[in-house]
């Protein structure tokens, strides 16, 4: 064990201890010095951020393909929506200065397929509790590595089960807020179960969400169902993908499109299971708690909903912010 006492010091230990998944961070923006810093041995967060210690802060997280940002708009709204939820403000230029802060990493990173994560926190002040010994929020921005949606890796569909772990209240539920050990441990869980995606149920026995991912199915009359929003995240991925949904009940491949109450025996009886999220799109559950779902193969309605989302990512210029 080393004692480092100066800058130096620090900086020789630094370039010592790289770690080889450092490889995937790209860019990084920090209000601590308002930069942008390229080296990723030199992302840090202080340790008295309530970030940090407290989980005290929103994000928000989206992909990059082709030089543009998929759907940026409705994220960094729903980063001010989740800020005000819990008292944050950004009064350095609000969501505006946000976003160009955002364009500017994406643009130093520099690579037409990326990953972007913006988080604002209560910011640095003390070890304790309380969010008023923090003078002002930090920003920090992330950009690193992309990689294949989970469909392109795993073509043969996803492997989904029921989680035990207990919903967040409504309230903290509906933001997306940096507190995500009940999302850790709902992954943890569905890993050491052999699953690919864990869904949990709320005390009415109804479907909520999974650790980072909203689920639906298509029902057996044929309807795509999603949760009611009243108890979980606003997926930007999950409501744009219903909205493109509109075009299969247009041709006839789907009956309705619509949130309702989705209920264990619900999912039992269901022709699909859908998985969706920002980094994996649209993935079609075969398994649910080791049974087949449908046939045991990706089914038509999760398959096409999946094409339609990677047309949109690439070709609808209304939701793609060019970098």
């Amino acid at each position: 064990m080393k004692i480092i006492s100066g800058f130096e010091e620090w900086a020789r230990a630094a370039e010592a201890a790289r770690k080889p998944w450092q490889k995937n961070h790209i860019a990084m923006y920090t209000s601590e010095f308002d930069a942008i810093v390229l080296d990723p041995q030199l992302w840090r967060i202080p340790l008295d951020d309530h970030l940090v210690h407290r989980g005290d802060g929103v994000f928000e997280m989206f992909k990059c393909e082709n030089r543009a940002a998929y759907n940026m708009e409705a994220h960094l709204a729903r980063l001010v929506h989740s800020a005000r939820s819990i008292g944050l403000e950004w009064k350095k230029g609000g969501i505006d200065d946000i976003r160009e802060k955002t364009i500017a990493a994406m643009k130093a990173a520099g690579r037409d397929r990326q990953y972007v994560r913006v988080m604002l926190s209560r910011g640095p002040g003390s070890f304790a509790v309380n969010p008023y010994d923090c003078p002002e929020p930090s920003l920090y921005v992330m950009v690193y590595a992309w990689h294949e949606p989970f469909m392109t890796l795993h073509p043969e569909g996803a492997k989904t089960c029921r989680s035990d772990v207990r919903v967040k209240e409504p309230r903290y539920a509906t933001m997306k807020s940096c507190n995500y050990l009940p999302n850790v441990m709902m992954k943890k869980e569905a890993v050491e179960r052999g699953c690919d995606f864990a869904v949990a149920f709320d005390d009415a026995g109804h479907m909520a969400e999974g650790a980072t991912e909203n689920f639906g199915i298509v029902s057996a009359a044929g309807e795509l169902l999603f949760p009611d929003l009243s108890g979980i995240l606003s997926g930007t991925t999950m409501l744009r993908t219903m909205e493109l949904a509109e075009k299969l009940v247009a041709d006839g491949t789907l009956a309705a499109v619509r949130h309702a109450d989705i209920t264990e025996a619900d999912v039992e009886a269901a022709r699909e299971i859908t998985v969706v999220g920002s980094t994996l799109d649209v993935a079609a559950g075969v398994t649910w708690n080791g049974r087949p779902v449908g046939g045991g193969k990706p089914g038509p309605v999760a398959l096409a909903l999946n094409a339609l989302l990677h047309e949109d990512i690439q070709s609808n210029a209304a939701l793609r912010t060019a970098y």
